[in-house]
């Protein structure tokens, strides 16, 4: 399988790179942990600008048409910047949704809007309980067993929830649901439902990846100027070989993070398991990476003070989002033990 991007992929994701470095900076992510200063709008207006909430939508939908490895490089992205807004699963998991069930008059409302990024719609699913910044949010679709509704924010009790990541701001829902709010249901609601988890656990998954990337930058930048018996720490065997050891981790996930994307619109068992080990590396990359920060920041890595804490807060918050380890590992197993994918070297990369 080729993992090699194009100039336009490259060109998208290095633009998308430059914006969240402006938008992003330290004392921004600060102030928005804080709660010192909202501009989440003005984030969000520059996002969209880009066409980025459409990207995944038809042509005909007004978005962009484009696919899951398009919108992994841009997840990547949002989480090595630790973006505050839910581009990931208002792009990545809401929008292609809704464009599946464009027929519906409610969904057929709302589209366009949700498309160009004028309004925020946010997610509740089975899999995550608390959906992420839907005070924000115009519409919330609710998956729900076999049902899927479309609820409007104004009509729903929305109650935020601790979270160990102040950016990822969660909130619980609680909203009258019935046949007036109801868009899919039946087999149609549970592939829609199974398509939307799917693509929420890979550009997590996604996100952990980008987050890896940039507390392992951080921590070799550390390592480069902190001077100890008079050399700087990044010079010492046992700091080289730990933050080698994180970038093999993260060299190791993104191909199986790519391999997944390249196979998100498939709903076969093969897919599904590239989607939990996609999930299962990357989280492991961020989680490592995060430690292997603190530890060569040394005790001062999990202070305020620090931009690290940002980024491993986010990594620790994504790994229980869209299915945890324990979700992930027992359905790659089951799907090994049961015989219903075959494994071997050749196999890996499989298509």
């Amino acid at each position: 399988m080729d993992f090699t991007y194009s100039d336009e992929q490259r060109m998208m994701t290095s633009s998308f790179r430059e914006l969240t470095d402006d938008l992003c900076a330290g004392p921004a992510i600060r102030a928005a942990f804080e709660g010192t200063a909202d501009d989440a709008a003005a984030r969000w207006a520059r996002i969209a600008q880009m066409g980025l909430p459409g990207m995944l939508a038809r042509q005909t939908c007004g978005g962009l048409g484009l696919h899951a490895v398009d919108f992994a490089l841009i997840a990547e992205e949002a989480g090595r910047a630790a973006l505050p807004e839910p581009l990931s699963e208002h792009a990545g998991v809401v929008v292609p949704l809704l464009a599946e069930l464009s027929a519906v008059p409610a969904v057929a409302d709302i589209l366009p809007s949700a498309v160009s990024g004028e309004s925020l719609v946010a997610v509740m699913h089975d899999a995550n309980p608390f959906a992420w910044l839907a005070e924000h949010a115009s519409q919330i679709v609710i998956c729900r067993g076999d049902e899927v509704h479309l609820v409007a924010a104004e009509n729903a009790d929305i109650v935020v929830q601790p979270s160990v990541d102040a950016l990822r701001r969660l909130v619980k829902i609680d909203a009258a649901i019935g046949p007036r709010t109801l868009i899919a249901h039946g087999e149609a609601a549970r592939a829609a439902s199974a398509r939307a988890f799917e693509r929420g656990a890979l550009f997590a998954a996604a996100e952990c990846a980008g987050l890896a990337e940039r507390m392992i930058q951080i921590a070799v930048a550390y390592a480069q100027q902190r001077i100890q018996f008079g050399k700087p720490i990044g010079s010492y065997q046992a700091i080289k070989h730990v933050l080698a050891t994180s970038q093999v981790k993260l060299e190791f996930a993104r191909p199986v993070l790519y391999a997944a994307a390249s196979r998100n619109a498939d709903l076969g068992v093969r897919a599904r398991a590239l989607v939990s080990h996609a999930k299962l590396a990357a989280t492991e990359a961020a989680d490592f990476a995060a430690r292997t920060s603190i530890q060569v920041h040394g005790a001062m890595g999990y202070s305020w003070e620090l931009d690290l804490h940002f980024y491993m807060k986010r990594a620790w918050a994504l790994a229980g989002a869209w299915g945890d380890r324990n979700f992930h590992a027992r359905r790659v197993q089951s799907l090994v033990l049961d015989g219903a994918i075959a494994l071997g070297a050749d196999r890996t990369f499989d298509a």
